[in-house]
């Protein structure tokens, strides 16, 4: 067992090889893997369990009851995100057995009772909200906000700028900057307000209107949005329609 220092709890139960840094601060009854790294500032309330190799960024809050990882598993956490109460990262048995990396980036907000599983990607500045499950090898972009009691499908990947209604059923891909809801869910239109909060531009924000009418309107069609993505310079534009052009939708 590792040794202690004075802002880890007692009981807290550190193996042989963990590498925490000097002043991360650790509530009691919690459990920390001898592949686990917890960097600067990180603070870990009780009763949290980490295993498996686990890679934790700096100023990482980790609330109480929270688990991550298994013996087999690979969690990469990025820095300044907060992960609440009985939040499962990477707990369950993968369907083929193998474990599967899962990143989560910087700066999210995961509420309680969150359950994200093998393989997944998480871009920055997201926020999952209570009871959420993405299941395995899904990939949600930068800027995602995904509404309680949802889930997201196996294999699926969310947009940047994506907002999803609670409790809806995701069961393809969601381009960038929609509005999502329903249980299977469906677009209702574009997350104009995140684009407004996003972008400077005006003109930027009716160009995206414009072209999602066009690509998404009646259905997605994939060779005009790869014409769009070939040959618009505006970078939301080549975005939104490059992502259309090569989705299940």
């Amino acid at each position: 067992m590792a040794e202690k220092k004075a802002n880890i709890h007692p009981s807290v139960v550190i193996e042989k090889g963990a590498k925490i840094a000097p002043d991360v601060k650790i509530g009691p009854f919690c459990f920390i893997g001898r592949d686990v790294e917890l960097k600067a500032g990180c603070i870990l309330e009780s009763n949290v369990i980490l295993k498996g190799s686990l890679r934790v960024g700096e100023n990482v809050k980790i609330f109480s009851f929270a688990v991550m990882g298994r013996e087999d598993s690979e969690i990469v956490i990025g820095e300044k995100t907060h992960i609440r109460e009985f939040t499962q990262i990477g707990t369950q048995e993968s369907l083929n057995a193998k474990s599967k990396k899962i990143i989560i980036g910087a700066n999210n907000f995961l509420m309680g009772y969150v359950q994200i599983l093998g393989g997944v990607e998480l871009g920055d500045f997201c926020i999952i909200t209570n009871a959420v499950r993405l299941y395995e090898n899904v990939k949600c972009e930068e800027r995602v906000i995904i509404g309680g009691l949802s889930t997201v499908e196996a294999n699926n990947t969310i947009g940047t700028g994506v907002m999803i209604g609670g409790a809806s059923v995701v069961n393809s891909d969601i381009p960038p900057f929609m509005l999502v809801e329903g249980n299977k869910a469906t677009i209702k239109g574009l997350n104009v307000i995140g684009l407004r909060r996003r972008l400077e531009n005006k003109g930027d924000i009716e160009e995206i209107k414009a072209v999602f009418k066009k690509i998404l309107g009646d259905g997605a069609d994939k060779i005009l949005a790869q014409e769009i993505a070939d040959t618009n310079p505006n970078e939301f534009i080549q975005r939104l329609a490059s992502f259309v052009a090569s989705s299940n939708l």
